[in-house]
């Protein structure tokens, strides 16, 4: 690996979850800390303040277990793909810049918020969804198998504009019934997950 150290022999290294995608943490590097970091597969970072090599979690138990190490296109910088074993921070926090390390599905999971603030604050009078969960599961239910039909019955057709509208339909009732039966999409996930 060519890798472009600075003129203190150091390089910068990003520290991302490898399965959230979040950004935890900036550490340096120098030769020895990338050497001891692809044999031990503990990310270790070459401390400026104690002017040592230092493993994340020697200290804390909260170890970063290597899953890759990339550089970037001009070989000055690494981006560390890892999995943390508690917080990242020695500030107790997750990253260093105070984000929650969770999964998060984009939109989807700003969509999973929405439902739950909805069921949980809005009144049925205004709310389509609270008013789903006030007539409870069956009529949940009732809708994500209306929208199901709805789906295949578009998909048998050539609007794509309406097979994409149903598809839509269903995934936001779908959504709904998972809250309603106490779950998200995270445990859909980790069924996927234990299948692949």
């Amino acid at each position: 690996m060519d890798i472009k150290y600075n003129s203190a022999g150091l390089i910068p290294a990003i520290i991302q979850d490898s399965t959230t995608k979040t950004v935890l943490m900036l550490g340096y590097m120098n030769a020895e800390a990338v050497s001891k970091t692809l044999e031990t597969n503990k990310v270790t970072f070459f401390s400026r303040s104690k002017q040592r090599l230092w493993t994340k979690g020697e200290e804390s138990g909260h170890f970063l277990t290597l899953n890759s190490l990339k550089n970037d296109c001009d070989n000055d910088t690494l981006l560390i793909q890892a999995t943390p074993e508690g917080p990242t921070c020695h500030k107790g926090t997750d990253s260093c810049w105070g984000a929650t390390n969770a999964e998060s599905y984009g939109f989807l999971s700003e969509l999973e918020s929405i439902i739950s603030d909805r069921r949980e604050n809005a009144s049925a009078e205004t709310s389509y969804v609270s008013e789903l969960f006030e007539k409870g599961i069956n009529k949940i239910a009732q809708k994500v198998g209306e929208e199901a039909v709805e789906v295949v019955i578009e998909a048998k057709d050539a609007n794509d504009d309406l097979f994409l509208n149903e598809s839509a339909d269903l995934l936001f009732h779908y959504l709904i019934l998972l809250q309603a039966k106490g779950f998200k999409l995270d445990s859909v996930i980790e069924v996927l997950k234990s299948r692949h």
